[in-house]
């Protein structure tokens, strides 16, 4: 984040929350600093208390992408993040490889190679922001 920020100059505040009672201190510090717009981190422990997130978000007005596609499900703007069904599929292919004899430890490590844009339209027209058309006819699902 930081270093693409040197890039196109905004600048970029990093906010770390690791329990869920940091939450509301580090909105606090989102908006304290002005911010325009939020990213926010994927992982188990985000994504458990994503509807809680997802309504900080939406009480504060804050336009906000995610890594997961359950955020715009539950009401969030977008998200932008690996394919869990090609992730969950390419698994298989992995299970299918160590069930015919291949060591797990054998076996490549692969990045992601499929990702999902997932809009939210009814939360951005709730939010008053208009998407680019370009932007919808690219989306792999837009929530209506």
């Amino acid at each position: 984040m930081e270093k693409a920020q040197r890039a196109i100059s905004p600048q970029v505040v990093v906010v770390k929350a690791a329990r869920e009672g940091e939450f509301n201190s580090a909105f606090a510090t989102i908006l304290q600093a002005g911010a325009g717009a939020l990213s926010v981190g994927g992982g188990p422990f985000f994504n458990s208390h994503r509807r809680q997130i997802v309504a900080l978000v939406s009480r504060h007005g804050l336009p906000a992408i995610h890594v997961s596609r359950q955020y715009p499900e539950a009401g969030g703007l977008m998200s932008y993040g690996p394919s869990q069904t090609d992730a969950y599929r390419r698994a298989a292919g992995y299970v299918g490889r160590i069930l015919k004899g291949e060591k797990a430890g054998d076996l490549p490590v692969e990045l992601a190679s499929k990702f999902d844009l997932i809009i939210n339209l009814a939360t951005a027209k709730a939010m008053g922001l208009e998407i680019p058309p370009m932007l919808l006819a690219r989306a792999d699902q837009v929530i209506e």
